[in-house]
């Protein structure tokens, strides 16, 4: 993936929600996978918690990183199976103005590269609300290193061409403006 090092580094500010009954903050090997790898990058943690499956939860936690000016992206990890207590794309729902759809796909993609037909249980999902990128993904550490590796650290680096979506940030509330 090129990155053309004449353009200048600019670090995302990323919230980290780990949904979970039953890891807490020293268990949560995913949320802490994605910090380590959201820093190593350049970028800044702005936050990182646990919660449990309830959708509630979820949703009043997005919804926060949606109006805090100092959240540009949220990622969660876990609850996005097709078990009962898995509610994440739900809550997503919720609160998304505009689903990317090519994220989900993507993941899926590069996922069955991995793990076969298995991907299809994944209902790993991106997208946009208040101006704040949105990424919900599977719970284990693999589906995590996977989705960053190979989509959100090239995607969330303004340096990568020939498009991202850091340079699009000052663009997501053009309806506001033209209202």
């Amino acid at each position: 993936m090129p990155i053309d090092e004449s353009r200048a580094f600019l670090p995302v500010n990323i919230a980290v929600l780990t949904v979970s009954d039953t890891r807490d903050l020293a268990s949560d090997k995913s949320g802490a996978l994605l910090q380590e790898r959201i820093e190593a990058a350049g970028h800044r943690c702005a936050t990182r918690t646990v919660v449990k499956d309830e959708a509630a939860e979820i949703e009043a936690i997005l919804r926060g990183w949606i109006a805090d000016p100092a959240i540009d992206c949220g990622i969660t990890t876990g609850g996005t199976g097709i078990t009962g207590r898995d509610v994440t794309p739900e809550a997503f729902k919720r609160v998304l103005e505009k689903e990317i759809e090519g994220f989900g796909e993507l993941f899926r993609m590069l996922s069955y590269q991995k793990i076969g037909t298995s991907t299809m249980q994944s209902r790993a999902l991106g997208g946009v609300a208040g101006g704040t990128y949105l990424f919900a993904l599977p719970g284990s550490t693999g589906a995590c290193k996977d989705a960053w590796d190979d989509i959100l650290k090239w995607q969330l680096d303004a340096r990568h061409r020939p498009c991202n979506l850091v340079e699009l940030m000052p663009r997501l509330q053009e309806h506001l403006r033209a209202a």
